[in-house]
């Protein structure tokens, strides 16, 4: 869940300042994914290595590096390594002395930054207290470069280590997900990096040709089986970058190499390789790691004319919803084809049950469509929280389809329970917004989203283009079906309007500004909604809560008569949301149940329904389209309405406090 961004210059000339920018605006591009604190590591002239950290967001960090002295900006520096932080707390509170870089001690000899959680820290923090190490964090992560100090002076006689090979025993004595970068004074302008279930990438930029599209991978204590040849062997100018997502790269070069779990990769004398554990030298591993270019775009992860990331995202929904069907669907003929399911096809359609696994919005996305997805397959879906699938070990047999929904692909409850079900033999489908994340590279196939890079925490497009690819997935099983073709072609032709019919929901961004301004000092605010758009009520309560700190409930309407009815009376705004799908008049009861005991129903409801607006506190009309497709049309009023009720309170949507967006921890 936090952001780790690292700079090596090889035989590249650059302005002590520009090292400092570049590592600062790198954080500043992945502070999505935590703003606790930050800092960075850098080579300073007199002190060795330069180490600021400061508690809370990049700019605060900003603020201090420069003011640092100015006269030493302006030196070069040829060969440089320098490794930076942003933090979301998991072990000890945000403050400076649990910030990263973390250290081996007074001497900085060895430095560390981390994205994870080290699950046995206790004990190997209990070890090395006996071996009088002093902490001075309250962090899991402190006890890596101690360790990594500690061994690196205990070998054996005569025995010489590598940076990398000091770095592979300590990871060897490390337990749980993490990504971790190294720098040292021991080891001067050398990098290591490694990741063990948490994202890491290495981007590269050359102004010369090196001829290469790969990087040979090469194992510990046996000798390879192929070239064995390091990344930029004749140790030619080159820069390299470490970071934890593609958007922090984009600026600096389009050349990435997405790293899988225990890769240790080094770069010493401008050469870059690749090293291996050993229990992964099997004969069947795939001997080298792809460079592979980037297909993002800088303007994609600027606000552009836009005050914040997350309203920029809410309207560029009928763009990403085109991109998600982009290529995908053929209007002419009313067909579907997902080209990442093709050879799993007909395994899909002869399954004999489906089990859609997911957390937060991702889950709202599988609870959004499961009707239609058992309507079209003919077979039971259940739809589970990562967490709790775990928890209660659910039965997993050979004949179910597993498919997991995450935006960045490395959510950790997710992919915990995706390697549960690979090992009881089901079949795997990823559908995610992040290619060569973990989820995509360990599914036997999928759907990538398309929904374009998504900065703003709380996630809004992503959902939406979730939606759109699990009702694809649905029409692509069932239109071999006869039975089922007319419903196929009349959900195909919703697609095709979808885009146009979001951007007249957008026009109404006033009207929601309005009703925003009567209720952004209410305490709580109940959701209603069924069928199709139970889920709509359920991401809008989320989406409250996150960037508005407002409680905020989504509640099945059919249950209201259970127990939250009794929640309702004048005071208590309920939105309601009543389109004309098989659960209107059932919705409508839910209205008029709302509206007898003195209740102010805000209703989302269809254009022309001059009946549940004539009983509601206030109406927000929607075009109509497709029952299935009504409910991307109803979230995106209440992704407004979140939106507002934050800004009206002067909150930084972007980065709600407490979250992060890649949630890689349990």
């Amino acid at each position: 869940m936090c952001g780790i961004f690292a700079y090596l210059n090889f035989c590249v000339p650059c302005q002590r300042q520009n090292v400092y920018e570049i590592l600062l605006r790198g954080l500043e591009r992945l502070e999505y994914r935590g703003y606790d604190s930050a800092g960075i590591a850098v080579d300073y002239p007199e002190e060795g290595v330069h180490i600021v950290r400061k508690q809370g967001k990049v700019k605060m960090l900003r603020g201090i590096v420069f003011d640092i002295e100015k006269a030493e900006y302006s030196s070069i520096v040829s060969t440089h390594v320098g490794i930076a932080h942003t933090r979301w707390a998991t072990h000890g509170e945000p403050s400076e002395r649990n910030s990263h870089p973390q250290s081996s001690g007074e001497d900085n000899s060895f430095m560390v930054v981390h994205n994870g959680i080290i699950t046995n820290f206790k004990d190997i923090k209990q070890f090395l207290e006996k071996e009088n190490y002093t902490f001075t964090s309250d962090t899991d992560t402190e006890v890596i470069p101690k360790l990594t100090h500690y061994i690196y002076h205990h070998t054996e006689e005569g025995e010489t280590l590598t940076f990398p090979e000091v770095v592979e025993r300590v990871i060897s004595q490390l337990e749980g997900a993490f990504a971790l970068v190294f720098k040292s004074t021991v080891f001067p302008k050398q990098i290591v990096a490694v990741k063990r279930g948490s994202p890491l990438l290495v981007g590269i930029k050359s102004e010369r040709d090196i001829s290469m599209d790969k990087v040979n991978i090469s194992y510990r204590q046996r000798q390879s089986s192929g070239d064995d040849r390091a990344f930029n062997e004749g140790g030619q100018s080159a820069e390299y970058f470490f970071a934890s997502d593609a958007s922090a790269l984009i600026e600096h070069t389009d050349r990435v190499i997405y790293l899988e779990d225990d890769d240790i990769t080094s770069i010493v004398d401008g050469s870059l390789r690749i090293n291996r554990l050993q229990k992964h030298a099997k004969t069947d591993e795939t001997a080298s790691r792809q460079i592979t270019t980037l297909r993002l775009q800088l303007q994609q992860i600027m606000k552009g004319n836009y005050s914040t990331f997350m309203e920029k995202e809410i309207h560029e929904q009928p763009e990403s919803i085109l991109n998600t069907m982009r290529g995908r669907i053929d209007f002419s003929t009313d067909t579907v084809r997902l080209g990442g399911l093709i050879s799993h096809a007909s395994a899909i359609k002869r399954c004999r049950r489906i089990i859609v696994i997911a957390s937060g919005t991702s889950y709202n996305s599988g609870v959004a469509t499961r009707q239609l997805l058992e309507e079209l397959s003919d077979v039971p879906v259940v739809i589970e929280l990562g967490s709790d699938f775990l928890d209660r070990l659910c039965p997993v047999f050979r004949d179910d389809v597993c498919i997991f929904i995450s935006q960045s692909g490395e959510t950790a409850d997710t992919l915990n329970a995706l390697r549960y079900c690979k090992s009881r033999g089901a079949l795997l489908v990823g559908i995610t917004n992040t290619v060569g994340s973990a989820i995509s590279r360990e599914t036997d196939c999928g759907i990538h989203i398309n929904a374009g890079p998504e900065i703003g925490v709380a996630s809004t497009k992503a959902y939406t283009s979730q939606i759109v690819s699990m009702v694809m997935l649905s029409v692509m099983i069932g239109s071999d079906r006869i039975s089922k073709q007319k419903r196929c072609t009349e959900i195909v032709q919703g697609l095709k309007e979808l885009p146009d019919l979001i951007r007249r929901v957008l026009k109404k961004d006033h009207e929601i500004l309005s009703l925003a301004k009567e209720l952004y000092d209410e305490k709580s605010l109940l959701l209603m909604g069924r069928g199709y758009n139970y889920a709509t009520c359920l991401e809008g309560a989320l989406k409250v809560k996150e960037v508005s700190y407002m409680h905020s409930e989504g509640i099945l309407s059919g249950e209201l008569k259970h127990g939250p009815l009794a929640l309702v009376d004048e005071n208590m705004p309920c939105v309601i949301v009543v389109v004309k799908d098989n659960t209107y008049t059932k919705c409508h009861n839910a209205l008029q149940q709302v509206k007898a005991r003195q209740g102010r129903p805000i209703t989302i409801c269809e254009e022309g329904d001059s009946d549940v607006q004539s009983m509601s506190y206030r109406s927000f009309s929607l075009p109509s389209s497709v029952d299935c497709l009504m409910n991307i049309l109803a979230v995106i009023p209440l992704q407004l309405l979140s939106f507002h009720l934050a800004t009206l309170k002067g909150l930084d949507v972007d980065c709600p406090r407490n979250l992060a967006k890649s949630v890689t921890t349990e």
